[in-house]
């Protein structure tokens, strides 16, 4: 009996990090949207709220439609730092101020764990395929809009 339960706990032991690995290796594609606009361009952007969903972001995806993206939102600014371990895409992060003004620009490298920060503190961070930026003219002083961005009156 004793030994049974020693086996049975190590063979629980050892499918436990491998069950957790799995349910991280799956992209997350289920979180609620939200509509931004950039200038004349509509923006379908997945929205991550909880740290959970924030960490998980765009990994594991292996493509994604050029009008999507994903924003991030925090509880209040602070300087913030993505990199792209376990992201297979390359992305643009747009820093944004809490009125949708675009702070700054970071393109990222997929598979890296190279830090791209806010160059000042930022409440959210929209993640775009690498160029939709540039390609569009839109650079650090444009402002977006959409509801994230309206002040709660």
């Amino acid at each position: 009996m004793k030994k049974a339960l020693s086996q049975l706990i190590l063979a629980i032991s050892l499918t436990a990090p491998a069950l957790h690995t799995q349910a991280q290796s799956a992209p997350q594609t289920t979180l609620p949207r939200t509509s931004i606009t950039a200038g004349m361009y509509l923006i379908d952007a997945q929205v991550a709220m909880t740290p959970r969903e924030r960490e998980i972001g765009l990994m594991f995806r292996k493509d994604m439609p050029v009008q999507e993206g994903m924003l991030f939102v925090f509880e209040q600014p602070a300087t913030q730092c993505f990199w792209m371990k376990n992201t297979l895409l390359p992305l643009t992060a747009a820093f944004v101020a809490d009125d949708g003004t675009i702070v700054n620009l970071a393109d990222m490298k997929p598979m890296t764990e190279d830090s791209h920060c806010s160059a000042k503190p930022v409440r959210y961070v929209l993640e775009m395929n690498v160029g939709w930026f540039d390609k569009r003219g839109i650079k650090a002083g444009t402002r977006l809009s959409g509801r994230p961005f309206t002040p709660a009156k």
